[in-house]
């Protein structure tokens, strides 16, 4: 089939058909913003996880009516840079669960163009961590290091500790986590330390200088770099990009 008639094909398809397919997949969330970071759309699972029932309860709303101010704050500077064409596949990244708790996510989003090539919003989609990859693959060693991981994230992880601590050897559990995680362990381990620090420089006033220190990173300027490299600004820049996002809450 030639490329012309598969775009034919694939235009006569029905948008909201398609998509709908998402309420399908489980432990998925879906969802449809437009250019001001106000939902248009989303999956039944992106629904329950922020306790509605119909997709009329998130229409219009943005991300500072259904998650904590600092992390909705992040999310809107995302949405901002995706629209600017930026790509975010499977980063790791916090997100608040039920009774306000923080847990592990991995995402991935897109910018939404029409016809003209114009960005007019984005999508995406996030998966709970320990609820689907570690879960249903029951990789009892790859959860307990992620779990390491997670908590001394701020010290001097080394490889043989993890392969120690999960009894398999580095080059296992370097598999394992290319498998189910599509990341090197020192990748998971520099995206956990660059995410933390992603929240302290909106929820603390601290110097980065030390939020780099306290997050695991002994040099301050290879601190900025990866910060860049993932996040696409510098840490002065993303704190400054975070304080001039806060659109109102709909009411």
């Amino acid at each position: 089939m030639s490329a012309p008639v598969v775009n034919d094909f694939i235009n006569h398809f029905n948008v909201k058909q398609m998509i709908e397919l998402f309420d399908l997949i489980p432990d998925v969330l879906f969802w449809v913003k437009n250019h001001q970071g106000r939902f248009v759309y989303a999956n039944r699972y992106f629904l329950e996880h922020h306790g509605v029932t119909t997709v009329a309860q998130v229409v219009g709303y943005s991300d500072f009516d259904f998650s904590p101010k600092p992390i909705a704050r992040q999310f809107i500077v995302d949405d901002q840079k995706v629209m600017n064409g930026e790509i975010v596949t499977n980063r790791l990244e916090m997100n608040a669960v039920n009774k306000g708790e923080m847990a592990w996510f991995i995402t991935s989003k897109r910018p939404l163009y029409d016809e003209q090539g114009c960005a007019v919003g984005s999508y995406g989609i996030s998966r709970h961590l320990e609820s689907t990859s570690l879960a249903l693959s029951g990789m009892t060693a790859l959860k307990t290091s992620v779990e390491y991981i997670q908590h001394y994230y701020m010290n001097d992880i080394r490889l043989a500790t993890l392969a120690e601590i999960t009894h398999c050897s580095i080059s296992a559990l370097e598999r394992r986590f290319k498998k189910h995680l599509s990341k090197t362990p020192k990748q998971f381990i520099n995206e956990t330390r660059l995410e933390n620090a992603r929240r302290l420089l909106v929820e603390t006033d601290l110097p980065i200088g030390t939020i780099a220190s306290e997050t695991g990173f002994t040099d301050h300027s290879y601190f900025s770099r990866q910060f860049s490299r993932l996040f696409k600004l510098r840490p002065s820049e993303f704190r400054e990009a975070y304080c001039l996002h806060e659109p109102e809450a709909k009411t």
